[in-house]
């Protein structure tokens, strides 16, 4: 089934080269379906470059997706034109009052910040607030995790002595939830942060489930009792060359940066990275768009219920 984008977004072009089945809102309306409304909050500075990824993911299911595009009102990005944030993005402000099935809120390159003095917290903790009320589950990100795990519940980020960067391993602690129906007890995923949460401040959270850790990155995968927030601190939706361009920039800027771990072929940085996560990520996005948005959201969007965790 097609993922439905606005006309004319760059993404389109690039997905349907791949094969993934794009639809223009053009030939959607035609379509007597109710699509899955999805919302990308995307706060990184490479907009194009994420929205592609993620959409790619989404797309990767029988179900029909409608996405809307969010940028922070409150920060205007340095990195994408404002023709083009204009074109295909709006603002928390113009859809405060719309309900979506789905929310997607995407890293940001500001984990070195407190939160309080990122740009756009305050529009950020507004909007975390709001999904709880419009949207029936909400995915969060990388630093998105970490910014939801502490406005929610109190949990702290923690600095790292180097940045943690490369494709880690991680193992599956509760095989029967349904994010992880079909996944091997083993799976690996990327991580790019400079900052974690402690696997033992994340478990001493009642309405928290732990469900997948790494030796060496720990906390990967966490979710709400009722799966209405789902917690990602890695990158399960980067592309091949994602840890190389950011390697590769890092390097050439003089900054203290190593080889991505277990990216590289005997960690030989000029032969063809080695892509082992892929089947995970798309796994991951089936099954929050399966079992904690398709099978649960109602029919009628108004009537998705308010989240009372704790």
């Amino acid at each position: 089934m097609p993922i439905k984008i606005p006309d004319g977004l760059p993404a389109g072009d690039l997905l349907a080269q791949e094969n993934i089945f794009v639809m223009s809102q053009h030939r959607a309306a035609m379509q007597d379906i109710r699509p899955l409304r999805i919302a990308i909050l995307n706060l990184m500075p490479t907009k194009q470059t994420t929205e592609t990824q993620i959409l790619r993911l989404l797309a990767n299911t029988p179900l029909q997706v409608e996405v809307t595009l969010l940028r922070t009102g409150s920060y205007q990005s340095q990195n994408t034109s404002q023709d083009y944030l204009d074109s295909f993005y709006r603002t928390f402000d113009e859809v405060k009052e719309e309900h979506y099935d789905g929310l997607v809120i995407t890293g940001a390159p500001v984990e070195n910040l407190d939160f309080q003095d990122v740009h756009y917290w305050d529009e950020l903790v507004r909007l975390m607030d709001w999904a709880d009320h419009n949207v029936f589950s909400t995915l969060y990100i990388c630093w998105a995790a970490q910014a939801a795990l502490y406005h929610f519940y109190g949990v702290e980020k923690h600095p790292l002595q180097k940045k943690m960067f490369g494709i880690f391993s991680h193992v599956v602690l509760n095989r029967s939830h349904r994010l992880l129906s079909g996944f091997d007890e083993q799976f690996m995923a990327p991580h790019s942060r400079h900052t974690t949460i402690y696997v033992s401040d994340a478990a001493k959270i009642r309405d928290l489930d732990i469900l997948a850790t790494s030796q060496e990155a720990g906390l990967y995968l966490a979710a709400s009792h009722d799966g209405r927030r789902v917690f990602v601190t890695g990158h399960s939706e980067y592309d091949a060359k994602t840890l190389e361009l950011e390697y590769r920039r890092d390097k050439a800027a003089g900054k203290p940066i190593e080889i991505p771990k277990n990216y590289y072929p005997n960690d030989d940085d000029t032969l063809q990275p080695m892509i082992t996560w892929r089947a995970h990520g798309s796994l991951l996005f089936s099954n929050w768009l399966n079992y904690y948005v398709y099978q649960e959201t109602p029919y009628d969007l108004n009537k998705i219920p308010a989240q009372h965790a704790e």
